[in-house]
């Protein structure tokens, strides 16, 4: 089975055979699977009235558990943005009633941005739709198969990783 990854590579075989256009193979592969991956999460999040950096920085409050709280700076981490970047997400998400901002306890300066109910009910739902969705996307994949490429895309992403911590 040939897929557009193959005609691409073939096409650059015949153009360019003095060069070594391998690593397409794989990585033009990964690209075409983001941008597949990147509409499904649209589409999963448009139901909730969410867009992806919306649900990104709900699902970091989420998962840190109950209070359901982080400081700016943890969800800068975990979300891979600017500062100004956060400061403008959390603003709009505040205003739309999904997070809050309250007093740090442990710093007079400081902030933590905090999941609302409404926020926690759109992040939920959001995700347990967008599960679905990857399921269907996976459905032509063993779970074996799945472990494994889990296990070689962790090889290949952990170096960027690390350089972001």
């Amino acid at each position: 089975m040939k897929d557009e990854v193959d005609r691409l590579i073939e096409a650059w075989r015949r153009e360019r055979p003095d060069l070594d256009v391998a690593p397409m193979e794989v990585l033009s592969r990964v690209t075409r699977l983001a941008r597949h991956l990147d509409r499904a999460r649209s589409h999963a999040f448009a139901t909730y009235g969410l867009e992806s950096w919306e649900f990104d920085v709900l699902a970091a409050l989420r998962r840190a558990g109950a209070p359901y709280q982080l400081s700016p700076g943890r969800l800068l981490k975990e979300t891979l943005v600017t500062s100004g970047t956060m400061t403008n997400r959390v603003d709009r998400l505040a205003a739309r009633g999904l997070v809050e901002r309250l007093p740090d306890p442990a710093d007079r300066r400081g902030v933590l941005v905090q999941l609302t109910a409404a926020g926690r009910d759109s992040v939920d739902a959001a995700l347990a739709d967008l599960l679905a969705h990857e399921r269907t996307l996976l459905a032509a994949v063993t779970e074996r198969d799945q472990a494994k490429l889990a296990r070689l895309l962790r090889e290949l992403v952990g170096p960027f990783d690390q350089e972001s911590h």
